[in-house]
């Protein structure tokens, strides 16, 4: 199948998915992870009515976000680890484009974060970034976000920040177990964010794999990447 052809049967999947658990399809953001794709894909995407686009590396998103900036009603989102020594990155290219960070994960990152997006006044101090705390849905301390007993204090110090909106909850389904019970715990996990922040109530979960499980469990954001792009690109 070409690209429309991709993204129309990937959409019309997810409107399955979505009445099958009861749910409107219309409240759930799709978003198309380009990593690794040319920003010619994108602009492809964007003439097939696509405005959500996610990237997984910082540089690899600041250099997409110059070349495809004059793309209208083109929203970005961050869903990769964020090194604390590049924020630098995504504040500037906060600062160009409607950005929404996944994958906030510890404490440093939210100072770095807060230092970086304009503490002091800076223009996000009155226009906070839409963000996402990233849990850990493994026993592998080593992989990704942060340990679920360490939640609520992360989510009291990026809620005092007045550069960063907590917004809800992101998580990947460890690859040893059902998707559909580590989804059952994440959104376990955004309820207790939600006990802390009343309005963060977006869950972003489900890929490629596994996104009908993620939204019997609520997902409210899928990132799907090559089930639309087709392939992703060798890269050196």
């Amino acid at each position: 199948m070409d690209l429309a052809s991709r993204l129309a049967d990937i959409d019309a999947r997810i409107a399955d998915a979505a009445r099958s658990a009861g749910r409107d399809a219309t409240a759930i953001t799709r978003i198309v992870v380009t990593k690794f794709h040319p920003v010619g894909l994108i602009r492809d995407l964007h003439g097939l009515g696509v405005r959500d686009v996610g990237e997984n590396r910082l540089q690899e998103l600041a250099e997409k976000v110059d070349a495809a900036h004059d793309l209208p009603g083109l929203r970005w989102h961050f869903i990769g680890q964020a090194q604390t020594n590049k924020v630098r990155l995504l504040a500037a290219a906060a600062a160009r484009v409607p950005l929404t960070i996944h994958s906030i994960d510890r404490p440093k990152l939210v100072d770095a974060l807060d230092r970086a997006l304009g503490a002091d006044g800076g223009p996000h101090a009155a226009s906070p970034i839409d963000s996402l705390l990233q849990i850990n849905l493994t026993d592998d301390p080593g992989r990704g976000g942060i340990a679920p007993a360490d939640l609520e204090r992360l989510v009291e110090q990026t809620a005092r920040t007045s550069t960063l909106r907590v917004r809800g909850v992101m998580g990947v389904a460890p690859l040893d177990e059902p998707p559909a019970a580590a989804f059952d715990r994440l959104a376990r996990y955004s309820e207790r964010v939600r006990a802390v922040v009343p309005d963060a109530t977006w869950i972003s979960a489900g890929m490629t794999g596994d996104y009908a499980e993620a939204i019997v469990a609520g997902a409210t954001h899928l990132r799907i990447g090559s089930a639309i792009t087709g392939p992703r690109p060798e890269r050196d």
